[in-house]
């Protein structure tokens, strides 16, 4: 059974999303350090107290999609095909990830320069990032038969969200990331 989203929650979501892409395209057009709280609050009409509780930090309003990129995160690890490796499965899932925002359209690129160009949000969007951590090491550690807390999970799930940043940072994205990937599916052994 589907439950039914009523006004108040739809209005809500709505406000929320209007809130995110109203500070996107003020950003885009103004410069992040160039454009308030107030700035945004006014443009969609609301009061700041009311865009404060949709998004705590001016940092947020740039990265809403924490969740979803959580749930793709451990999705990858729990609907990988039979016989692919954990490695193998987030490599895909992240460069799918990546492939896909950048076909989104040509905001996508305004978007990374702004982001890679505001240490705040450079910073912000990494940490963002790494909060993912321990609900991957939990679906790693699920579905390899491990305990909750081994650290060989932890690892995995942090070298693993590691690469992204790693592989932005380098001339070949794709090449890098499946460098980092193959090392962790194989070991420093096979290297």
């Amino acid at each position: 059974m589907t439950a039914t989203v009523g006004r108040r929650e739809r209005k809500k979501a709505a406000t929320r999303q209007a809130l995110a892409d109203t500070a996107l395209s003020l950003f885009l057009e103004r410069g992040y350090d160039s454009v308030t709280i107030r700035d945004i609050a006014d443009a969609v009409d609301v009061s700041t107290t009311t865009l404060l509780k949709y998004f705590p930090t001016k940092e947020a309003l740039v990265f809403d999609e924490d969740t979803e990129q959580e749930a793709g995160l451990v999705a990858a690890v729990r609907d990988r095909p039979e016989g692919q490796g954990i490695p193998q499965a987030l490599c895909a899932h992240i460069k799918r990830v990546r492939t896909s925002a950048g076909d989104w359209d040509a905001r996508f690129a305004a978007f990374a320069r702004l982001v890679n160009d505001t240490p705040a949000l450079s910073e912000y969007g990494h940490r963002m990032w790494m909060r993912h951590q321990d609900a991957l090491a939990r679906a790693i550690a699920e579905a390899t038969g491990s305990r909750p807390d081994d650290h060989r999970c932890a690892a995995l799930a942090h070298f693993a969200l590691e690469t992204s940043a790693f592989a932005h940072r380098t001339d070949d994205p794709e090449r890098a990331m499946d460098a980092a990937f193959a090392l962790l599916q194989d070991g420093w052994g096979a290297a």
